[in-house]
């Protein structure tokens, strides 16, 4: 069995040395444990380990573990990291604290009716296609100044002026097991697009760059990222897929 607090404090070593490396403080990175595949009971080993912030990729998969958690008193802080389908949104805005995911301004507006019908809020972060992968979710946004961060940027006003929704930031995922030449580009560009739109949108609190992963988090956190996504650092290596 996995020593959770063991990974835990290797990670927590290196997230530091990462920061320190650029001039940042550690508190400055928080940590998402993405819990896709493992049961509850792994949950509350990292729960009992100290561990309150926790991912999902699925809502079918997330809700049970979810109740399951509640059930017992688990205070968890949950966080859709995956892709989030319009029709799965009712279920998500009760289960999820943030959706880290929202790649449209169509699901931005399901999540935004959705929440009005019931009297909440979504905290939201917007992901971006960065690397041009055509396998990957999110807003195409490779290059700086072209049509496609102006429809971009369009399109973030629209999302900015929707009610019941709280605007924090971007997520990306960089190419998979790409070499550090590759991550860092995509890396630099989500961070120098929230500078951007801190400056046109200067009334939106951009707080969050949702970036990083058991692979890649420490190039992550030398180009600014906020939110690491990790679920093998913490629990091994993922045996059911």
């Amino acid at each position: 069995m996995t020593d959770i607090k063991a990974n835990l404090a290797r990670l927590q070593e290196r997230m530091a040395a990462a920061a320190t490396r650029v001039g940042r403080e550690p508190e400055e990175i928080g940590l998402i444990v993405v819990t896709k595949t493992f049961p509850p009971q792994r949950i509350e080993e990292a729960w009992n380990a100290g561990l309150e912030q926790f991912g999902e990729n699925r809502v079918q998969e997330a809700e049970p573990k979810i109740r399951w958690c509640r059930d017992r008193n688990m205070h968890l802080t949950w966080h859709m990291v995956g892709h989030l389908q319009r029709n799965k949104v009712k279920r998500a805005i009760h289960l999820f604290d943030t959706v880290h995911s929202v790649d449209s301004l169509r699901l931005a507006r399901e999540i935004s009716h959705r929440c009005s019908v019931v009297g909440t809020s979504m905290t939201i972060l917007l992901e971006v296609n960065v690397s041009g992968e055509a396998s990957k979710h999110g807003f195409l946004v490779q290059e700086a100044n072209t049509d496609q961060e102006r429809q971009f940027i369009d399109t973030v006003e629209q999302i900015a002026a929707l009610p019941n929704l709280d605007l924090q930031g971007l997520m990306t995922m960089a190419p998979f097991g790409a070499p550090e030449e590759m991550l860092r580009p995509c890396f630099r560009r989500l961070n120098s697009l929230l500078n951007k739109l801190k400056e046109d949108f200067p009334e939106t609190q951009w707080r969050h760059l949702s970036m990083g992963m058991t692979d890649d988090f420490e190039v992550a956190i030398e180009e600014g990222a906020t939110m690491i996504r990790v679920g093998r650092a913490i629990f091994g290596e993922r045996t059911d897929e």
